[in-house]
């Protein structure tokens, strides 16, 4: 074994177990595998021209040196972005600990206790901070999460605006630019108006139907709300808040204003700026809108035994989306970003939050002070931690660079600047030395912060806020370890089995990939840095983009969405603005397979197209003679077809060049959903296949960690046509020259996140990333051979073969009284996360292997399988007292001195041998979704029901 091959330790079969699998699928070599798996006629010619791989030990020194580039300066530029302290036992016991980045989002809540708790103390936070009634589990970044609100509140529109055709939304001018530049994006297709200007001057017409601020301003400025929100209700029109979470604080939360949507980013609550992301933002509403909130909500509910139990609530779910109906696509969050915030309010506490924010407010108010003595006069009448002076900015720009400091220099005559949790005095007299320095005059030492307040008296918080338990508990660091540990603890992760997920894809997240995370030189720089300041970012992004487009056969990339749906909105927003340049504004159908993504049809009604179905057929492939049929139907009308390739269904259609073909036969752009990339990397690619643009799933096919769901980044790779309107930011300028506007807040989205891929492909190299997508097609092939005869597999090739995932029908096992739903809760009892549960086909399991699974792991996994298929067996209709319907099994129940089950308690829990070696308890038993949906509770219960108990 040549231990310096990073693809040896990726991929988890050995060279010895090969040829035992490719005789047990009846093959003489993996060549002929592929060559019975995907069309020859879309196979690729040649190798990808791909940089030769590096040894782990080579990527390390490489990805030090290049953090090098990198010049970490102190950066108080605001505008959403600040420098926060990330506590070493949240950046160890979570950020670094495998146990929590490589989770699954909690579909499976009785595996996913831990996870949950961490997410409802999220929310708790942001619902008392705010003052608002709900707050969902986080969404990207706090530009998508207002325009989310701008789209809610469209669609909340009372019955008279809709009949009215009322379509105004007014959008303050203090509002971050990166927001309004999200904002327009948002609002075009969807014939929203936007009417920015300045609230104190706003007439409150009944045309609006909604309104956007920004609390504080995007300068500094805080302004009381209450009386624009008042008059704002008196004509109908709902309003939503962009708030600064650690501002919230001190300051009175929107709720208390009556407003209707509170949102904004949680990075400043312990995440690294990571030159833009990832960041857990936060949405915050009524109650009245829980069934309208965009994202994931985590609620509690009960199990079986009628204990606390919590779960995803109101099926917040990829499948349940709307679909065509949607008003967002937003099916995932930023999980592990959300847990660290979180985690840092719990270790804080609100007595640390506390002194956090007075601390930061201090040191605003004190260089207000200090500058005032130089003669700089700040200009905002209340602020919280960002002070605008006038000054000539030439001046001083040119001596704070020189000293390594960025202000925001708003215009030639104002700069802001924004101070932060890790402002000390020493930061603040060099800071002021700079202003002096440009004033030719002698500095002003600061030996002390200042704590008289800048907040106006009508603004300054007096409503309690985290009085909860879990916020008063755990504020030395062995207290918070043990806390993280024992929710650790509840939550099955790839750490400790394989979580086969058809679709999901989750392959080993390898050390090296994530150790750069943690370093300062990646982790502080600011996204609207100059960018000769971030040098080594660049290097590593452009060179990302370069493989991504090798890897996918197109001419560019864009790496700015931040999750798979943004990918998925943002090239059909290119591909609307390529129609447009060409005057084809009529261009508005677009095609979509009816076994589809549910975010497929909800991304295209966002870009502002007609959805058109087409039927599958008998196999699972798109039904090509439908398809004809409606093309040439809509073929005046055809903007693009949305195709997933291989199938949702685990196939490569052998159509696809022909159907690819006709899209452009008659106008239309081809986009491809990106989600089974892991089938084709190295092998075939979507500009092989004959498509325009696709999006990249980079926690999928290219090892980010889902992080219990999320993060997420999902970049667009497009053909030379569509290159020219690649997204753009309004601070710092990228995408193409028509580039449409912004997808996300920072001009390169999740920057951060983007190592971890840059590392795997780095890594891997040509071979190693071919490698990776045939023995993911051969494990996948091994399972369904493994399996055959006790699980019908629903759609094959038409030579008889899976791609990397396979659809197993378990609809038959009703006979027996047995759903589908039983079998993925069994097989927790075995050690083993269940596969994608009824989607994209009711009553079946998706099973998705990878490339990173031993054949042993596979082998215990197809043992679980099948000896559940016998427990099956065993079943009867009419007697749900069985092991299916009883499972999971909890401790609790086996070590009781009850024992009312007709089977053993070894039965329940060690079905297998190898169980007993490393067994996984499911800490509560099977939940009641309709229970928890009935009676939604989405927050932490009040220190009142702990001091009852």
């Amino acid at each position: 074994m040549k231990t310096d091959v990073f693809a040896s330790r990726h991929i988890g079969i050995r060279e010895e177990d090969l040829q035992h699998m490719l005789k047990a699928i009846s093959v003489e070599n993996l060549e002929q595998l592929i060559f019975e798996t995907i069309p020859e006629e879309i196979r690729l010619k040649s190798p990808l021209a791909l940089e030769a791989p590096m040894s782990e030990h080579e990527f390390l020194s490489h990805i030090e040196e290049l953090s090098k580039k990198n010049k970490v300066f102190k950066s108080y530029i605001g505008l959403g972005y600040h420098e926060s302290l990330t506590p070493s036992v949240i950046k160890r016991n979570i950020l670094e600990n495998p146990g929590w980045y490589t989770a699954y989002t909690p579909y499976q809540a009785e595996i996913a206790q831990g996870r949950l708790e961490a997410l409802l103390n999220f929310q708790t936070v942001i619902t008392d901070l705010t003052g608002m009634e709900l707050a969902n589990a986080s969404l990207l970044d706090e530009s998508t999460a207002a325009a989310e609100a701008m789209t809610m509140l469209y669609d909340v529109r009372s019955r008279e605006q809709k009949k009215n055709g009322v379509l105004k939304f007014f959008v303050s001018e203090e509002v971050l630019p990166q927001t309004l530049s999200l904002l327009q994006t948002r609002s075009t297709p969807l014939g929203i108006e936007l009417v920015i200007g300045n609230h104190e001057e706003f007439q409150f017409e009944t045309d609006f139907y909604g309104a956007l601020l920004q609390y504080p301003g995007k300068h500094g400025q805080i302004n009381n709300y209450a009386t624009f929100v008042t008059h704002a209700k008196e004509n109908g029109i709902k309003v939503a808040v962009s708030a600064d979470i650690l501002s919230l604080v001190l300051l009175t939360p929107p709720g208390e204003f009556g407003v209707d949507v509170v949102v904004g980013t949680t990075q400043r609550f312990g995440i690294p700026l990571g030159y833009g992301g990832p960041h857990a933002a936060f949405f915050a509403t009524k109650e009245a809108y829980k069934r309208n909130i965009p994202g994931r909500i985590i609620g509690v509910t009960k199990d079986t035994d009628g204990k606390p139990a919590m779960r995803m609530a109101l099926q917040t779910r990829e499948q349940h989306i709307k679909r065509d109906k949607a008003t967002s696509n937003i099916c995932t969050a930023q999980v592990l970003l959300a847990v660290m915030a979180g985690m840092y309010a719990v270790y804080h506490g609100p007595k640390g939050l506390k002194y956090i924010a007075d601390k930061v407010h201090a040191s605003a108010t004190t260089l207000a002070d200090a500058l005032e003595k130089l003669g700089i006069y700040q200009i905002n009448s209340s602020y919280f931690d960002t002070i605008t002076v006038k000054i000539d900015a030439s001046k001083v720009r040119p001596i704070a660079e020189q000293h390594e400091i960025n202000f925001l220099y708003i215009d030639t005559q104002t700069i802001s600047i924004a101070v932060n949790e890790a402002t000390s005095i020493k930061d603040l007299n060099a800071i002021v030395s700079v202003f002096a320095q440009a004033l030719g005059k002698e500095s002003i030492i600061i030996s002390e912060l200042v704590t008289a307040s800048a907040i106006m008296k009508s603004v300054q918080r007096t409503a309690p806020y985290m009085e909860n338990k879990v916020f008063n508990s755990y504020h030395s660091e062995t207290e918070l370890m043990r806390y993280i540990k024992k929710l650790e603890r509840k939550d099955l992760a790839l750490n400790h089995s394989m979580i086969a997920l058809g679709s999901c894809t989750m392959k080993l997240n390898a050390a090296s990939e994530m150790l750069p995370l943690s370093q300062s030189n990646w982790g502080n720089i600011h996204p609207f840095a100059p960018i000769d300041q971030a040098e080594g970012y660049q290097i590593m992004l452009k060179e990302l983009a370069k493989d991504l487009t090798t890897i996918t056969g197109f001419a560019d990339t864009s790496l700015q969405p931040n999750s798979g749906a943004q990918g998925e909105y943002a090239g059909l927003m290119v591909i609307r603005a390529y129609h447009e340049s060409r005057e084809d504004t009529h261009r508005n159908i677009c095609i979509i397979p009816a076994s589809a993504h549910g975010t497929n049809p909800a991304s295209a009604v966002m870009a502002g197209m007609k959805v058109v179905v087409t039927k599958t057929d008998e196999k699972g492939n798109i039904d090509v003679a439908d398809l004809e049929e409606k093309v040439k139907q809509h073929s005046e009308n055809l903007a693009a077809l949305m195709v997933t390739y291989p199938s949702t269904h685990g196939v490569f259609e052998s159509s696809i060049k022909h159907i690819t073909q006709l899209i452009h036969d008659h106008g239309g752009q081809v986009y491809m959903d990106g989600a089974n990339m892991n089938a084709q990397v190295g092998l075939t690619h979507p500009g092989n296949i004959g498509a325009d643009v696709c999006h990249l799933n980079l926690h999928k096919t290219f090892a980010i960690p889902h992080g219990g769901g999320g993060p997420g980044v999902g970049p667009i790779c497009v053909a030379s046509q569509l290159v020219p309107f690649l997204p753009s930011n309004p601070v710092i300028e990228t995408g193409g020259e028509k580039g449409i506007t912004a997808i996300s807040g920072a001009p390169w989205g999740s920057s951060l996140a983007c190592l971890i891929s840059y590392g795997y492909i780095k890594m891997l190299g040509e071979y190693g990333l071919t490698r990776s997508t045939e023995i993911a097609i051969l494990n996948a092939n091994y399972i369904k051979h493994r399996l055959h005869g006790s699980f019908e597999v629903l759609y094959t090739g038409e030579k008889g073969r899976a791609a990397h995932e396979m659809i197993i029908d378990c609809r038959p096992f009703k006979e027996n009284g047995i759903e589908v739903t039983d079998i993925a809760k069994r097989l927790m009892d075995y050690g083993f996360h269940a596969p994608t549960v009824s989607f994209p086909v009711a009553g079946t399991v998706m099973i998705e292997p990878t490339e990173s699974e031993s054949l042993a792991e596979l082998d215990r996994f197809c043992d679980a399988m099948l000896s559940i298929r016998k427990e099956i067996n065993e079943s009867i209709a009419n007697e749900p007292n069985n092991v299916l319907k009883n499972a999971p099994h909890t401790m609790d129940m086996v070590t009781n001195d009850i024992w009312d089950f007709p089977y053993s308690r070894e039965k329940a829990a060690f079905p297998l041998s190898y169980v007993k070696d490393n067994k996984f308890w499911p800490s509560i038993r099977r939940v009641d979704d309709a229970y928890g949906d009935r009676n939604l509770i989405c927050t932490c219960a009040p220190i009142e029901a702990y001091a009852e108990a």
